[in-house]
């Protein structure tokens, strides 16, 4: 006869929250000594002239218009309405001031690698080790093409949604009998595809 299984109980998580708030902002302050700099620079006529600068419905900024044209037809041949609705919304609040869209960027990696930090410390409990993985991640190479270019913020805006993915199946497993927390795995899974979710599938490598 089977036994039920009940999940075990999450590790105790270490640190103060004095210390898990200072490392959040310590992630953050990293962020923004590498990538702050980025305020300063301007569009790159690769990609970002097609996303931005002189896509109409882009820089027109937010529409009625413009909300249906990113649901309901391809960026550069990429169906991923959230990112174009980012590049509307910055068009909005910052025309065509290529500061502002970088700042954007720069604000969802800070919080990608925050999240990082928060989710592993949650799954380990161990505070240190999450910190350092954190902040690898926010300072790493890899990360600068994403972060920097403008039109790579579909990489910045998936990986934001990818670790609120995360939290959210760790609630889940934790308490697998909550359909609400199922429910917004899949709900925030699903905003992750619609920031990245191409046309053509394989032809890029990394984007």
């Amino acid at each position: 006869m089977g036994r039920s299984i009940t999940p075990s109980a999450p590790p105790p998580a270490s640190g103060t929250r004095r210390a898990v708030l200072g490392i959040c902002l310590l992630l953050a302050a990293l962020v923004w000594i590498v990538f702050g700099q980025t305020l300063q620079q301007k569009f790159v006529n690769f990609d970002d002239d097609a996303y931005v600068y002189q896509n109409p419905m882009v820089n027109g900024g937010l529409t009625p218009a413009a909300v249906a044209w990113a649901f309901t037809h391809k960026h550069q041949d990429n169906w991923h309405p959230l990112t174009s609705l980012t590049h509307i919304l910055d068009c909005q609040f910052y025309g065509l001031n290529a500061g502002g869209h970088h700042f954007t960027s720069v604000l969802l990696h800070g919080a990608t690698a925050i999240l990082l930090f928060l989710v592993l410390r949650r799954m380990t409990a161990a505070l240190w080790p999450s910190a350092l993985v954190a902040a690898l991640f926010a300072i790493h190479p890899l990360r600068v093409e994403s972060v920097a270019w403008i039109s790579e913020r579909k990489d910045v805006l998936s990986g934001f949604f990818f670790m609120l993915t995360l939290g959210a199946y760790l609630r889940y497993v934790r308490r697998p009998e909550s359909l609400l927390h199922y429910s917004l795995v899949l709900f925030l899974f699903g905003l992750g595809l619609m920031s990245k979710a191409g046309g053509r599938i394989g032809y890029y490598t990394h984007s």
